[in-house]
């Protein structure tokens, strides 16, 4: 029996509230199912935790995380407490950088019983491949002089490395997929970033002859997701083209609420951490609402992330079960709880099982 060692930060808002009853789903997946548990480091690491402590997780926080198999993220953020660049640097940006978590990829799929606003879903199903650790989001540059003299300086950052190392696990899981890579570019009017990031695409793209590639500018791909869905695959992008992508992505599935992300770490020394992209949602707290899709989605990332696919397809197809039969939460078109979610996943885990 293998024993999976997670580290559990609920976080904020309504993480604290989703976490726990998505936790019940994977411990009946492994009841059932059998052939793993799951022991869970809990870690109150919030803006709660800030006011009392002065920081959003203590100074033995990384060497904590590095000693599980991977982290499972609630949500980070609650303004009317803490700032949010100093949760954000203080927590989720603080453990993607020190755990080298250097890819984040997202799904974006039609799901029947979710109301998109596409007129023609056509049942896309494509990934996003998005580099995490530089890029646009360099934290090179600053500011000079005041007033209508004054100069801001914001360098995007990219090292052959990075790029290089994005792209090649985006063709490797086109491999699994159906084998077809998109390169999201502006290199007609970024001139020194965007033709680079094309040229190691096409270095790379040698080395895997049985994948079609393609280009596309960034705002003509923003575009074809929302006109020609269906014939992505996976995309790879830069850091800030990467998170545009993704919420197009999320917003043509038709909620927030059910989009989920993973932080990949890919030379072994940390874990992966894994995520829904909802956020907090301050406005929802305690009303037993939230929708706990995307929470849970993101537990099957990574159980495919630690080997363990089939048990991951059995949670989505229970998930695509529930929603199906309408039992879903306000936000997507339903009345069900929270609780009532997660009970008829459960149920229907408990059914494949028989």
């Amino acid at each position: 029996m293998k024993t999976l060692n997670i580290s559990v930060i609920p976080g904020d808002g309504i993480g604290k509230e989703v976490v726990p009853e998505t936790l019940r789903v994977l411990d009946t997946l492994a009841e059932v199912h059998g052939g793993i548990t799951f022991h869970y480091e809990k870690h109150p690491w919030s803006c709660e935790y800030y006011l009392e402590h002065g920081v959003m997780m203590p100074d033995d926080g990384i060497a904590r995380l590095q000693q599980t198999d991977a982290i499972y993220l609630g949500a980070v953020g609650n303004p009317k407490l803490v700032p949010d660049h100093l949760s954000l640097w203080g927590l989720l940006i603080k453990i993607r950088r020190e755990c080298e978590q250097v890819i984040n990829i997202r799904p974006a799929q039609y799901i029947e019983g979710v109301k998109t606003p596409l007129a023609e879903p056509n049942h896309f199903d494509f990934m996003v491949v998005r580099e995490n650790s530089e890029g646009e989001y360099s934290d090179a540059g600053g500011r000079i002089h005041s007033g209508e003299d004054e100069i801001a300086i914001q360098n995007a950052v990219f090292t052959k490395k990075a790029t290089e190392r994005t792209i090649r696990y985006a063709f490797e899981l086109a491999k699994k997929r159906k084998g077809r890579v998109t390169s999201a570019t502006k290199s007609n009017g970024i001139i020194h970033s965007m033709p680079f990031w094309d040229e190691v695409f096409q270095e790379v793209g040698t080395s895997y002859p049985e994948v079609q590639t393609e280009s596309n500018h960034i705002d003509a791909l923003a575009a074809f997701l929302v006109s020609k869905p269906k014939h992505f695959d996976v995309i790879v992008a830069s850091n800030l083209f990467g998170d545009i992508l993704t919420d197009v992505g999320a917003a043509i599935m038709g909620s927030i609420g059910i989009a989920p992300a993973a932080n990949i770490n890919l030379n072994g020394k940390f874990p992966s951490m894994f995520e829904p992209v909802h956020g907090s949602a301050p406005d929802i707290i305690g009303q037993g609402i939230a929708n706990p899709i995307g929470q849970l989605w993101t537990a099957k990332m990574m159980l495919d992330h630690l080997g363990y696919e089939e048990l991951g397809s059995l949670l989505m197809n229970s998930i695509k079960e529930t929603i199906g039969e309408g039992i879903k939460t306000k936000d997507l078109g339903g009345s069900a709880s929270t609780i009532e979610v997660i009970d008829s996943i459960i149920k229907k885990l408990r059914f494949s099982a028989t």
